[in-house]
């Protein structure tokens, strides 16, 4: 893994406008940024990247079926009592996942770490699926890149069969998402086409207009019900929103599914870190309230007393705090041999349980600090976008990188 500093293509800002990509700058600054991109071999992106992102997967499916069947860790992930049900059923039914975004730790040499799993509500599709897609064709074509380099990048191709397996021909699916946020708009439009594309019909609907009507379903503001709902909306948010109650009763179905409130939780890396203790692909993982007096001499809560001390060195060396519940990196604490060395100054998901995680520092490239983000479509990982930014702690602002196979 390294990166290569390479010409951007002449041109490309007017094509993304007119693909619709209108947030490639944002804040000022770049965030999709092709002066230069990531080289991997292949070796790197099978055995290193895309066999254990798809084996965290199935891990991750192990722990949200231990999790939906306990009481206490629901509590612990903060998931509202009345909701306990319809998370164990939809578990217990099989509801069908669609994708999720893995984001890891990796710099080419060692086993990629798992930093947590955006299993619910991931961004940053479009520019995964199409645009560095695109980008590949054009700078193969200009000569930039060799005719014999490739790009880890079935994503799409993915979507689509994905869309065919849990849907029935000719289903209606809505998309919802806040029309005003580009970027989510991109992602609805991105899963649109590909579920246009397996033979589905798709209705975009801004999630405020979405209404109950007198017959307790959910409808769009063209008062179509919402038979199947693919929702740019975090279950921890809509397990608290007005319309909770009516989320079963409604018999909408949504995707993602019900029981990805329990995998899109930060709090499921303490649980897989103490179903899978010493993974390669895993950092210590624990709740702060069992711990806290433990980082600073005392001691850990008796149930894992066993996991902390085995953890305990590694920790002191290096950890993150973070809340179950955050986003781009808000409440996020990097610590190294017992001093705080980064911070997010944005607090608003402090409130929230914290957890506690190993460090697994991010390799330099030039003053930039990558962050993988492994796509999992259904049950496989089936490709890989990058994001860079010059802080250790990755933000909503920092840069996306194309990236590329060459042996």
């Amino acid at each position: 893994m390294d990166k290569i500093d390479l010409p951007e293509r002449p041109g490309w800002r007017d094509e993304a406008e007119k693909l619709g990509f209108t947030f490639a700058d944002m804040g000022g600054e770049p965030y999709w940024d092709e002066t230069s991109a990531y080289r991997f071999s292949l070796r790197q992106i099978e055995e290193d990247i895309e066999a254990p992102s798809s084996e965290l997967h199935a891990m991750c499916r192990e722990a949200v079926g231990r999790a939906v069947r306990d009481g206490e860790w629901l509590t612990r992930l903060a998931i509202p009592r009345p909701y306990w049900d319809l998370i164990e059923q939809s578990w217990s039914h099989g509801e069908p996942e669609l994708y999720g975004r893995m984001d890891l730790a990796y710099d080419g040499g060692g086993p990629a770490k798992l930093l947590e799993y955006n299993a619910d509500t991931p961004t940053s599709l479009y520019e995964s699926a199409s645009f560095q897609w695109l980008w590949l064709e054009q700078q193969q074509a200009a000569g930039v890149l060799g005719g014999a380099t490739d790009q880890f990048n079935g994503i799409h191709e993915a979507l689509v069969e994905r869309w065919a397996q849990i849907c029935t021909p000719g289903e209606d699916v809505h998309f919802a998402a806040d029309p005003d946020n580009p970027e989510d708009y991109a992602t609805v439009e991105t899963m649109a086409w590909a579920a246009r594309e397996a033979g589905l019909g798709a209705h975009f609907t801004a999630l405020a207009k979405i209404g109950l009507t007198d017959q307790g379903q959910f409808a769009d503001d063209q008062s179509r019900v919402i038979g199947t709902l693919f929702k740019l909306y975090p279950w921890e948010d809509m397990l608290r929103d007005d319309f909770a109650a009516h989320l079963q009763s409604s018999q909408t179905r949504y995707i993602e599914p019900p029981w990805k409130a329990v995998l899109s939780n930060k709090g499921i890396l303490p649980l897989l870190w103490q179903m899978f203790p010493g993974h390669p692909n895993l950092l210590p993982a624990f709740f702060h309230a069992d711990i806290a007096e433990a980082m600073t001499g005392g001691s850990p809560a008796p149930a894992i007393a066993g996991a902390f001390d085995a953890a305990r060195d590694q920790l002191a060396r290096g950890h993150v705090i973070k809340p179950i519940f955050s986003r781009e990196g808000a409440g996020v604490i990097i610590s190294e041999n017992g001093r705080e060395v980064a911070r997010t100054e944005d607090d608003s998901y402090s409130h929230h349980p914290l957890i506690v995680q190993g460090l697994a520092p991010l390799p330099d490239f030039g003053g930039f600090h990558p962050v993988l983000g492994a796509w999992i479509v259904g049950e496989a990982c089936a490709g890989l976008g990058l994001r860079e930014d010059r802080s250790r702690i990755t933000h909503n602002l920092s840069r996306f990188k194309p990236h590329f196979i060459e042996d």
